[in-house]
């Protein structure tokens, strides 16, 4: 990537990447019903932000709308589909065969986004040299070999909390260059790896302090 390109990419703030996914799933719906141009507030009551941050969101991505008309959804799609990154595909291993981690190699709609799962690596004897939905299971020390033969960029952490840091280290020592973590354990990697962390059991403490929140108010 040049170093325009990585100024381009690094400049754009962290709520707009996790806001263009929203408007993306809602104008391929429009897409599907046959509509042709969308307005940024047409997005934005469907998503549930101002109509501005719509706009000021996609103008990251360099496409602009009509006055009075709004963007062409085809172009749209296409746009927001090549800038996320869901247009190319790209090779993960699975750590942690464990049930989330099965569910994820079922999962043949990550595909869709960019998300190839080619193999997955566990410890445990009943599930290694098996195979999900026709992805096989590997033994966790067969990783570099198998890294040679499969060339995986991204690796996918489900193992338990107090293995996380350990397999992190180990799948960064053979070529893993970004992690989507799933644990609730903070990795610790070097600065030139990406992370991202989505703990599903984060994510439950805070909608259970929002229903507690939600219970007060109306109680």
């Amino acid at each position: 990537m040049a170093n325009d390109e990585l100024k381009y990419y690094e400049k754009i703030p962290e709520p707009t990447l996790r806001r263009l996914p929203w408007y993306l799933a809602y104008v391929k719906l429009l897409k599907g019903k046959g509509d042709t141009v969308v307005s940024s507030t047409q997005i934005a009551k469907e998503i549930n932000v101002d109509a501005s941050q719509v706009a000021k969101d996609l103008s990251f991505i360099n496409i602009s709308g009509k006055t009075r008309v709004g963007y062409e959804i085809n172009a749209l799609v296409d746009i927001l589909e090549n800038f996320l990154g869901f247009t190319s595909q790209h090779k993960a291993f699975l750590f942690g065969v464990g049930r989330l981690g099965a569910a994820l190699m079922r999962d043949s709609g990550l595909n869709q986004y960019g998300v190839e799962i080619v193999a997955g690596f566990d410890t445990r004897k009943d599930i290694t040299d098996t195979e999900i939905d026709g992805i096989p299971v590997f033994r966790m020390d067969t990783l570099p070999e198998k890294q040679k033969e499969y060339g995986a960029t991204i690796g996918i952490i489900t193992v338990p909390v107090e293995k996380a840091q350990e397999v992190t280290d180990f799948i960064i020592e053979n070529g893993i260059k970004a992690i989507w973590n799933f644990t609730p354990f903070r990795i610790r990697v070097p600065g030139q790896i990406v992370v991202q962390n989505t703990s599903i059991y984060a994510h439950l403490a805070v909608m259970f302090n929002r229903m507690n929140a939600v219970h007060d108010t109306y109680d």
